[in-house]
């Protein structure tokens, strides 16, 4: 059996489809279950068992020698939350408790962390386990994932193979409920949609011109790539970058969308929200140098055609993965 934390949303919801394509399984979806408009995301996997995330711990008690991997994706992933103690609970509390089971019973897993741990980019975004000391998160979500990283490197105990994701910028199908922590490719097109022009941040770098800050994105089939390499290929345990390995400006990301939605450039660059251009990251950048060495060696998807297939295979579709 494979578990999967936060089977409803995004990236969890995603893998479930992806592992159930290919005949993993069976599959156990982990999650609180009670949102509707996430219910889409689930209705390809009817027959699976569902298990509440607050009993999720009790139930691996019952049913640990059934397990052959966890895969933990669920989290509070808003890094705007301020609520530091529901992110201890949901975020730390609850990854660690899964932790000591699957070290207990030797049950592989992968948890998702985040590249948010990285801040503002000061230090790099090399994944190198010996430099995890010196980052600093930007806000208390970026602190909840650190500082699960910052334990799991630590730890002297751990399950018998493990992997921390530090996620770069996903994109992709069935993060409609997402809402603003949805991607930039999914508010694009919404907004090219209804208006038939994007906004985007004007630039506040002299030496950065509007449109041309940049980011690491990595279309989510390439997420489900590698944890399907690595639920069946062994590896070494450690935390890793997962981004593409290249950086794109918004520019490029805009010509991308508005060119799959067959649709002319239209531009607007508007002004930052007050407080966020003294946190505004300028450039992010996943090395994957480590995670090449692990043994991965799959191509990512380009930007022009991973945005291609999301937008005219779902966006326009109104289609779930």
């Amino acid at each position: 059996m494979l578990v999967i934390t936060g089977a409803a949303g995004f990236i969890g919801s995603c893998l479930a489809a992806r592992l159930s394509e290919e005949g993993e399984g069976p599959l156990v979806l982990v999650d609180d279950f009670a949102r509707v408009d996430k219910q889409p995301n689930l209705q390809p996997l009817a027959g699976a068992v569902r298990i509440h995330r607050n009993e999720l711990f009790d139930w691996m008690e019952e049913h640990h020698t059934r397990l052959r991997f966890v895969f933990h994706l669920g989290a509070r992933t808003d890094t705007t939350e301020l609520n530091e103690s529901l992110l201890y609970g949901l975020n730390e509390a609850y990854t660690l408790r899964l932790w000591a089971l699957c070290t207990r019973y030797s049950i592989p897993m992968v948890y998702a962390s985040s590249a948010a741990t990285y801040g503002d980019g000061a230090r790099g975004f090399d994944d190198d386990p010996e430099a995890l000391a010196g980052l600093h998160p930007l806000n208390p979500y970026g602190w909840s994932k650190h500082r699960v990283d910052l334990f799991t490197h630590k730890a002297q105990t751990s399950p018998p193979q493990w992997a921390g994701l530090k996620f770069f910028n996903v994109y992709g199908p069935n993060e409609y409920h997402k809402g603003k922590m949805a991607s930039v490719v999914y508010h694009a097109h919404k907004q090219i949609k209804a208006d038939g022009y994007l906004r985007l941040f004007r630039s506040y770098k002299p030496e950065v011109a509007d449109g041309e800050q940049m980011r690491d994105f990595i279309y989510v089939e390439d997420v489900l790539d590698l944890c399907l390499w690595m639920l069946r290929t062994p590896f070494r345990s450690g935390i890793y970058n997962l981004g593409s390995g290249s950086a794109a400006s918004f520019n490029s990301l805009a010509y991308a969308i508005f060119r799959a939605m067959d649709c002319p450039l239209r531009i607007e660059y508007i002004e930052m929200p007050e407080g966020l251009a003294e946190r505004y990251q300028y450039y992010t950048c996943a090395s994957m140098h480590r995670l090449r060495l692990a043994g991965y060696s799959k191509p990512f998807t380009p930007l022009l055609d991973g945005v291609a297939r999301y937008v005219q295979h779902y966006l326009e579709q109104g289609a779930y993965r």
